[in-house]
């Protein structure tokens, strides 16, 4: 097994990507009776900018290749090349900017900003989201606050990735604080994540934490396993692949068939899977995380082969290279990186609605961190011209366990489960629960047999139109079905809206059906082909004919639309404009 060993406070040189690199230059240092590790600021500065380098250049390097590999590793020779110019892809990567709002909202409102107004902040991002961020962020917008905004009983994405991929800045701005990077999982993760889905990325803080001390990443993974609570699945994971690193010790192909046969294939590992268990896609935190882990151990210090790897494992090919590069990178400092992942860095553009250019980054983490070493009882001294940060040795302190499937707590109740109006109004995207939304805009109608991937419910706008309801099948055989007993005249005619799923390359169809008192009156596919210029297809039928003996001429109708998946591929239905109409 291959390993790199910190020595404090020495000079140790060490080959890594191809470059002689120092290790980092830290001691120990006894003041009062009390342990500190002594950092200096500008070596501080230096890896936790190399760590957004490492970021960006995972996220970038892996991006084409997002879930186009499910179940399946990726063929070597199907690795994209690095070229210096892909590192400006970043700038509209939600791995980067959801974790700067949570920064933003530190500079605003202080390193001790409450979880409500994390809440807030979060509900007024701009950006697209998906999966538990997205039903996070619903949740935030319909006035469900925080943390009910990420339990179970209201998010059925609360094991995905989410967090991990965006919990790099917890430990950025926490060096040699592992406690900060959990409390910064129960503040921030909770927002969209529970569980093993907050405990996720605690790990990965942690692990950055640990990163800016040591270079031996089998020293780091087991220092941030100490973060997170010993008895839960995630845990486990971690565990499960340092020993299979172990048993397959030059071989990562026979560590990922390990992963795939119990975090892919076993049910019990995939309890909250949003997409279901026997779906190749997915985006639990759980077999993601192992994919961080594998390009850490398999990738040898080397800086390629660290991020590679990690993409070749497939499924969230592009967050899981991205948090494993950042750490790595972490360990390095940016003065010891190939030229080749920052040479061509516009360090003058803005990530994608926020506030931060490369540099306005960089100055707010070291803020917020210098922040983070004196909340912790340590300081910053001047010795000979240059700046020290004193770091408190802390014993690290675990979230209670708890897990998706089978909570330890309930949701909050009473007043504090939803946001008050004086919190709602500084709220400016406001949006509606699934059954309020019904209610409001769809006649009452209920949805039932609906999944949770894609983060079904209202959308304030699509393609054109207002006020629109999306649904998405619950399984490959089972479509989600909207319906409702209407009482209305006999010959009333029923019309409504549909269109499909359209973003960037992801272009979904599916099999629209409408059943009238268990009939079947439509049946037909919405696709790119079947809409109109304006994106929607509009279905229109009449329920029955006037019947001369029933003198009120009302009529109960039972109807079903349902939306049946078709090729299980983005088989979202957007349905808007739902009307009733007729002549007595």
């Amino acid at each position: 097994m291959f390993r790199k060993f910190f020595c404090a406070a020495l000079s140790v040189a060490v080959v890594v990507g191809g470059l002689l690199a120092s290790s980092v230059r830290a001691e120990d240092a006894q003041i009062d009776g009390k342990s500190y590790r002594k950092l200096s600021v500008a070596e501080y500065r230096d890896k936790m900018k190399g760590g957004w380098i490492g970021q960006i250049a995972g996220v970038c390097w892996g991006a084409p290749t997002e879930f186009r590999w499910c179940n399946r590793m990726i063929p070597e020779n199907e690795l994209p090349e690095w070229t210096p110019e892909m590192i400006n892809n970043a700038f509209g990567q939600d791995d980067l900017y959801v974790e700067m709002t949570f920064l933003r909202s530190m500079e605003e409102h202080g390193l001790d900003v409450s979880l409500r107004q994390a809440g807030i902040d979060f509900a007024n991002s701009e950006y697209a989201l998906w999966h538990a961020n997205l039903c996070g962020r619903t949740n935030l917008r319909a006035g469900i606050a925080p943390p009910n905004s990420s339990h179970p009983a209201f998010n059925k994405c609360a094991d995905d990735i989410d967090y991990q991929i965006e919990a790099d800045f917890s430990g950025l701005i926490s060096p040699g604080l592992p406690n900060n990077a959990v409390l910064m999982g129960e503040k921030f993760g909770r927002l969209m994540n529970y569980g093993d889905g907050v405990y996720a990325g605690q790990f990965v803080g942690a692990m950055y934490s640990e990163a800016f001390f040591e270079t031996d990443v089998v020293k780091i993974i087991e220092k941030a396993l100490e973060a997170i609570p010993a008895e839960s699945q995630y845990a486990e994971m971690v565990r499960d692949v340092l020993q299979w690193k172990e048993e397959y010790p030059d071989n990562f192909e026979d560590c990922w068939h390990k992963i795939n046969e119990k975090y892919q294939l076993n049910p019990a590992y995939r309890q909250w899977s949003c997409s279901g268990v026997d779906s190749d896609f997915n985006i639990d935190a759980k077999i993601n995380g192992a994919y961080i882990l594998v390009g850490l151990l398999y990738g040898n210090g080397d800086l390629d082969e660290t991020i590679k790897i990690s993409i070749r494992c497939g499924q969230d090919s592009d967050c899981n290279p991205s948090n494993a590069g950042g750490v790595l990178f972490t360990t390095l400092g940016f003065s010891a990186l190939p030229p080749r992942f920052s040479e061509k860095l516009d360090e003058t553009k803005v990530f994608s609605h926020t506030a931060y250019n490369f540099p306005a980054l960089l100055d707010v983490c070291e803020s917020l961190a210098t922040q983070a070493i004196e909340k912790e009882g340590g300081f910053v001294r001047e010795e000979d011209g240059e700046r020290y940060f004193y770091i408190p040795r802390t014993e690290v302190k675990p979230s209670a366990l708890t897990s998706c499937a089978a909570p330890t707590d309930k949701p909050v109740e009473g007043p504090d489960a939803t946001f008050s109006e004086e919190e709602l109004a500084k709220i400016k995207f406001r949006t509606y629960t699934a059954e309020t939304a019904l209610d409001k805009f769809f006649m009452g109608f209920r949805a039932s047999h609906m999944g949770s991937d894609m983060a079904p419910g209202y959308r304030e706008t699509y393609r054109g139109k207002e006020n629109v309801f999306m649904t998405h099948p619950e399984s490959r055989d089972v479509g989600a079905i909207l319906s409702k007993t209407m009482r209305v005249p006999q010959n009333a005619t029923m019309e409504f809206f549909v269109s499909h799923h359209l973003s960037g390359d992801q272009i979904g169809d599916y099999e629209l059906i409408v059943r009238v008192d268990g009939e079947e009156r439509v049946r037909t596919i919405v696709s790119k082909d079947s809409v109109g210029e304006d994106g929607w297809q509009k279905i229109k039928l009449q329920l029955g004919e006037m019947d001369e003996d029933n003198e009120s001429g009302y009529k109960d109708y039972f109807i079903e639309i349902v939306n049946q998946p078709n090729g299980w591929s983005w088989e979202a239905m957007y349905i808007a404009d739902l009307n009733f109409y007729a002549v007595l």
